[in-house]
C-alpha cells in the first residue's frame, strides 16, 4: 500500500483564543491551558506516536502548499474570505461561533485545506493508494459564509471543488464520523446531486438544530445526503451496525470516483466533547470497512481529513490504529486502555436498542427507494 502522510508544522500552530472550553475568559471563568479544546496536542501527539512506533516509515510523509485563493473563492464568498484575510493580518478575531483565530489565522486555515487538496488530488491521480490529511484548523463545521464549531474554512469542499475544476474526478463521498453533525460539508453540497454526504453522530450533541435524518439534500441533490444521528452511548456494536446496514450501502449505491472520510475522532470513549464511547478498534475497523467499499467502487481511492478529536491522551491511539489499517502495517500502537473499554462493552438491551433505531432508519430508507 502507497499511503500518504500531510502535515505541516504550522498547522500546530494555530491559535484559539482565550477560552476555558467554550466559554470566553472573564468573570468567572478562569483561564485554561491552551484555551480552545481544540488544541494542537491530539495532532502532534498523533504525529508523534507514528513516528516513534516507526510507523511513519511506512507512510509517504508529506507537505503541501496552501489552497489558493481561487480555491478558496470555489467554495467560500468573497466577503467572507476578505473579512478573515484582514483580521488574520491584524491581531486576529473571530469571525462566527466559538471560532476565533490569532494572526496568520488565514494563512494558517488555507495551508490545513491545502493538505487536503494535496492528499485527494494525489490519490485521484494513482501517485497514492490512499492518503491522511492531519488538517488543522479542521473543516467540516464551516459554511460558505458562516465559521462555527472551530472550522474557519471547509477543508474537504475546497479540496473537492479543486479537483473537479482540475478535472480529475466527478462523483464525490464524504462520510463524516466526527462525533458532531458535519453541517458545513452539508450546507456546501446539499443541492449537489455529484456529491453524496453522510454524517454518522450523536444527535443532538453539536449543532443542535442540524443533522436530522429527515434532512435529505435539495433540488437535484434530493437524495444525496444522509444523516445518521445515534443516541449518547451508542458505542462499538451500534457504530459497525450503523456503517454495515445505511452508510457503506448509500456509499456502493452511488458509486463514487473517490471516498473522503471526515475523520474525527470525539467520538471516543474518554473525549470531553462526546458520549460515544467509541475505542481506537472501532475506528480501526471502520476504516477496514471503508477501505473494503473503496476497493469495490472505486479502486481503492480513499482520502481521510482530520477533524475533531479531544482527548491529547487516546486521540493518538485511534489516529494510529486508522493509519496502521490504511498501510496494511503490522507496526501498532497497543491502546493502552483496551482491557477496560472492552469490560465495560457488553450492553445487551442497549446495543438492541440501538439495533432498533438502526432497524427504523433502514427500513425507511428502503421504502424511499
Amino acid at each position: 500500500m502507497r499511503t500518504g502522510f500531510y502535515w505541516h508544522e504550522s498547522c500546530f500552530w494555530h491559535g484559539g483564543g482565550n477560552y476555558a472550553g467554550l466559554l470566553p475568559v472573564g468573570g468567572l471563568v478562569q483561564p485554561m491551558v491552551g484555551g480552545l479544546p481544540e488544541n494542537p496536542e491530539t495532532k502532534r501527539r498523533l504525529k508523534n506516536l507514528i513516528h516513534v512506533t516507526g510507523l511513519s516509515d511506512k507512510l509517504q510523509m508529506r507537505g503541501a502548499t496552501p489552497a489558493t485563493s481561487d480555491d478558496l473563492a470555489r467554495v467560500h464568498p468573497d466577503h467572507y474570505l476578505d473579512e478573515f484575510a484582514a483580521l488574520s493580518a491584524k491581531a486576529g478575531g473571530e469571525l462566527g461561533m466559538r471560532t476565533p483565530f490569532g494572526p496568520g489565522g488565514y494563512e494558517i486555515a488555507a495551508l490545513s485545506a491545502g493538505l487536503a487538496k494535496a492528499a485527494l488530488m494525489d490519490v485521484l491521480s494513482g501517485d497514492l493508494n490512499n492518503a491522511y490529511a492531519l488538517s488543522r484548523p479542521p473543516g467540516h463545521h464551516c459554511l460558505p459564509d458562516f465559521p462555527n464549531g472551530f472550522c474557519l474554512l471547509n477543508n474537504i469542499g475546497i479540496a473537492i471543488e479543486a479537483a473537479r475544476a482540475a478535472g480529475a474526478a466527478k462523483r464525490f463521498a464524504v462520510l463524516d464520523w466526527d462525533v458532531h453533525h458535519g453541517n458545513g460539508t452539508e450546507a456546501v453540497f446539499y443541492e449537489d446531486p455529484e456529491v453524496l454526504t453522510l454524517s454518522i453522530h450523536q444527535d443532538r450533541n453539536y449543532p443542535t438544530d442540524t443533522g436530522d435524518f429527515a434532512d435529505r439534500g435539495r433540488g437535484a441533490g434530493l437524495g444525496a445526503n444522509l444523516n445518521i444521528p445515534l443516541p449518547a452511548g451508542t458505542g462499538h456494536v451500534g457504530y459497525l451496525d450503523a456503517m454495515d446496514r445505511i452508510a457503506l450501502p448509500a456509499i456502493r449505491d452511488f458509486a463514487p470516483d473517490v471516498l473522503i472520510i471526515a475523520c474525527g475522532f470525539d467520538a471516543s470513549v474518554v473525549d470531553p466533547l462526546g458520549r460515544m464511547l467509541a475505542t481506537a478498534e472501532t475506528f480501526a475497523a471502520m476504516t477496514a470497512r471503508v477501505m473494503a467499499v473503496a476497493d469495490d467502487v472505486c479502486d481503492g481511492k480513499l482520502v481521510m481529513v482530520h477533524e475533531g478529536g479531544y482527548a491529547e491522551n487516546y486521540v493518538p491511539f485511534c489516529g494510529h490504529a486508522v493509519l496502521q489499517t490504511m498501510a496494511a502495517s503490522a507496526i501498532s500502537a497497543p491502546d493502552p486502555s483496551a482491557a477496560i473499554f472492552q469490560a465495560r462493552q457488553p450492553r445487551p438491551s442497549f446495543d438492541a436498542y440501538v439495533a432498533g433505531l438502526v432497524d427504523e432508519m433502514a427500513a425507511t430508507l428502503l421504502s424511499q427507494g
